[in-house]
């Protein structure tokens, strides 16, 4: 009970922590692909020592095929997180991954036989509720016109990849255990940002000055931190019920925004984050 107390705490910790300092190198001109793909090689660098101990052979060869499918979609939902980050704000963008619930318990539902009730309907219309108080600080309020922004549509399209890797991230951690596939969601995670660096060829400032390295060094910390705990919670509980949990995450963005960021309405955010946070309980309780 303990440690999955303190791998949650560690998971809604490190998410938005890591968005703070990928915000910060995008907002430096430095690409999202070359922050994407350079955080999965210092991961994918950091593992090489714990997989020496994982025993591969004894797993069905199935898992690689789960493994890769859930490498090309983290690597696509952090490509497409960080782009939102270099031109919104960290506490709108943040709440905007209570949605990731939703998503996931549609994806659980078919992959997972994972059911929905009455209390979940119910979560998912609080979600929405509150996430109306978020988008009403911005000068297009809660309206078609909001979601024709680009860093909320790539925001939306990170929640949409990321909720499915997590489904992919479960099925994986069934196969074989958390560990391994922390791994393999950091070597398949490289593998395909890579494949989408170079097909996409994006130009950065200065990739490798003394600040950018910190940075990096940063985020890779924060996201390992993040995604090992997260394959920890996955191992105990739904899938579902995992990703409402984390959601608490939502208030730090709101919080860590105004810190960092000097970002405003911060109140009002918070009003719409804490419906949200209901919402994801309720959605917990189905």
């Amino acid at each position: 009970m303990i440690s999955t107390l303190i791998a949650l705490t560690a998971r809604i910790v490190t998410n938005p922590l890591a968005n703070v300092f990928q915000k910060k190198l995008a907002q430096n001109n430095v690409s999202s692909l070359h922050i994407n793909v350079l955080t999965y090689l210092c991961l994918s660098v950091m593992c090489m020592f714990p997989a020496f101990y994982i025993p591969w052979l004894n797993y069905s060869n199935s898992l690689w095929g789960w493994a890769a499918v859930s490498g090309m979609f983290g690597a696509m939902g952090n490509g497409c997180l960080i782009k939102a980050l270099q031109g919104g704000e960290l506490s709108v963008l943040g709440p905007v991954n209570s949605y990731k619930s939703v998503v996931a318990m549609i994806i659980g539902f078919f992959l997972l036989q994972e059911v929905l009730d009455f209390c979940g309907v119910l979560g998912v219309l609080l979600i929405i509720w509150g996430s109306y108080f978020v988008f009403d600080t911005q000068k297009e309020g809660f309206s078609l016109a909001l979601f024709k922004r680009k860093d909320i549509q790539f925001r939306i399209f990170a929640t949409i990849f990321t909720a499915i890797e997590a489904v992919f991230i479960k099925k994986v951690i069934l196969l074989s255990s958390a560990l391994a596939a922390f791994v393999l969601w950091c070597w398949f995670g490289f593998l395909f940002a890579l494949i989408l660096t170079v097909i996409l060829k994006p130009k950065s400032n200065t990739l490798f000055s003394l600040k950018t390295v910190i940075y990096f060094i940063c985020i890779a910390l924060c996201v390992g931190l993040m995604q090992f705990s997260t394959n920890y919670v996955f191992e105990l509980m739904n899938v579902s019920y995992a990703l409402a949990l984390f959601q608490l995450s939502l208030v730090l963005s709101v919080i860590f925004g105004f810190v960092f960021f000097k970002e405003k309405d911060i109140i009002k955010k918070l009003i719409g984050s804490f419906i949200m946070i209901f919402g994801s309980v309720l959605i917990i309780l189905y």
